[in-house]
């Protein structure tokens, strides 16, 4: 069972598609986690709720019109496992979150399907949580659809975590089953 060493805090990435990308971007970012996982000891981070923020342009709007010159769509994924500049199957264990953003541009229409969105592994119960033994986190974002805008687009996911104490059982247990998900 986990016991929570530290409250909530937050951590996040950014990714930047770059202004007029053809439809099929993908690009990653890294998100380090060295300093919060420790195998010795047991210690990982238990993802509680993961939120993504797109924003367009140098001053970080959010009018939808501006991220793509027609129909379009913006897609992310949260892993913990490196899929390099691709993304994932929704039954990879290594999926930690993912959401996507449609544009309608004829009719100025957004909308976000596919998975929860805001993913949210629950209020406070570590039993909820998304543990990860893993040293790094991936977030992938791509376009599709048609060319970005004018202006380059940021993908933020802040990631809601907190520090976890595992048995030793349930720390192996998760690594194997990380380790198997590459497979």
């Amino acid at each position: 069972m986990a016991t929570a060493k530290t409250g909530s805090f937050y951590l996040t990435e950014t990714v930047t598609i770059p202004a007029s990308s053809a439809t099929g971007t993908r690009i990653q970012g890294v998100l380090d986690l060295g300093a919060y996982v420790n195998v010795a000891t047991g210690q990982a981070v238990a993802v509680e709720s993961v939120d993504i923020v797109i924003q367009a342009g140098g001053g970080f709007n959010q009018l939808g019109t501006n991220l793509f010159v027609g129909d379009g769509c913006i897609s992310t994924q949260l892993t913990d496992l490196n899929p390099g500049t691709k993304f994932v199957r929704a039954d990879n264990q290594s999926l930690i979150a993912s959401g996507a953003l449609n544009l309608d541009h004829t009719n100025n229409v957004l909308s976000h399907q596919a998975d929860l969105y805001p993913d949210n592994f629950g209020p406070a119960a570590l039993s909820e949580a998304f543990m990860v033994v893993n040293d790094s986190l991936y977030l992938v974002a791509g376009s599709d659809g048609a060319a970005t805008g004018a202006g380059d687009i940021a993908v933020t996911a802040r990631i809601k975590c907190r520090i976890a104490k595992l048995s030793a059982k349930d720390f192996m247990a998760i690594a194997i089953q990380s380790t198997a998900s590459d497979n």
